[in-house]
C-alpha cells in the first residue's frame, strides 16, 4: 500500500474528522469565552477591586528611559523588560472560567445521555436447541 493511500485512509477516519471539528469549534468557543472574560467579567472584577484593570499591572525589571509613559505598552515599546503579571491573572481567570464551562457542558451531556440497555442475549442456534431437547429427553 502506498504512502498516499495510507495517508488518505488516516485522514478520512472518523476520529480525525471529529478531532478537526472539535478544534475548530474549540477555537470559536475560546473566542466567546475570551470576550466574556475581557468584556463582561473582568470589568466587574475590576470594579469590585476599585476600578482596577488587571492588564495594566506590571513590574519594571530595568531602567525606564526618561520621557517614557508609565504604561505597559509604552514600556514594552521602549524595550524595557517588564513582568506583566496582570496579563497572567487575566489569562488564569479566563482558563478557570473556560474549564468550569466545559465541566458544566460535559456534566449536562453525561446527564442527558441515556444509558443504553444491555442487548438481549441472542437466541441459541437451532442445532444447540435440538441437542438440548435430546439431552432433556434422555434424562427422563
Amino acid at each position: 500500500m502506498g504512502m498516499m493511500q495510507e495517508f488518505k485512509e488516516f485522514a478520512v477516519k472518523g476520529n480525525v474528522i471529529d478531532l478537526a471539528v472539535g478544534v475548530i469549534i474549540g477555537g470559536a468557543f475560546g473566542k466567546i469565552v475570551g470576550s466574556l472574560v475581557d468584556d463582561v467579567i473582568m470589568p466587574i472584577v475590576g470594579a469590585v477591586f476599585g476600578n482596577l484593570d488587571f492588564s495594566s499591572l506590571y513590574v519594571t525589571l530595568g531602567k525606564v528611559p526618561e520621557g517614557t509613559a508609565p504604561t505597559l505598552a509604552a514600556l514594552k515599546e521602549a524595550g524595557v523588560p517588564t513582568l506583566a503579571y496582570g496579563n497572567f491573572i487575566t489569562v488564569a481567570i479566563n482558563f478557570i472560567i473556560l474549564a468550569f464551562i466545559i465541566f458544566m457542558m460535559v456534566k449536562q451531556v453525561n446527564r442527558l445521555k441515556r444509558e443504553t440497555p444491555p442487548a438481549a442475549p441472542a437466541a441459541p442456534p437451532e442445532d444447540v436447541v435440538l441437542l438440548r431437547e435430546i439431552r432433556d429427553s434422555l434424562r427422563k
